[in-house]
């Protein structure tokens, strides 16, 4: 069973920075396409970024393509998303996934997700 664990979100001002870690546990997980997913009140899970097994692939929703980066560290299990030149609208629950397939920017290509972190981003 894959459990996944984030962290780093916060309250913080328009423009400001975050780096949010998701710490993967249980078999395989290093050989996963991960994700990560934001959601808003009354709306549904949207894309944000996702990173192939071995780094090389990374994809970005237009929303933050060049503000956004998506990374991991395969020998601590662990995904990162740095968050530059944050806006209001940024505020979400932001969740990390994995998946074996590799379809990354739909939520349905993902098997294991995250209970999530929350970034508040004020203006």
């Amino acid at each position: 069973q894959v459990e996944l664990v984030e962290s780093g979100g916060g309250l913080v001002q328009a423009g400001d920075s975050l780096r949010l870690s998701c710490i993967a546990s249980g078999p395989f997980v290093t050989r996963y396409t991960m994700g990560w997913f934001r959601q808003a009140p009354g709306t549904e899970r949207e894309f944000v970024a996702a990173i192939s097994w071995d780094g090389v692939n990374t994809f970005y929703a237009d929303s933050v393509k060049g503000r956004f980066t998506i990374s991991r560290d395969n020998a601590k299990n662990t995904v990162y998303l740095q968050m530059n030149s944050l806006k209001p609208e940024d505020t979400d629950v932001f969740y990390c996934a994995a998946g074996g397939g590799w379809a990354p920017r739909l939520a349905n290509n993902y098997e294991y997700w995250g209970q999530g972190t929350q970034v508040t981003v004020s203006s």
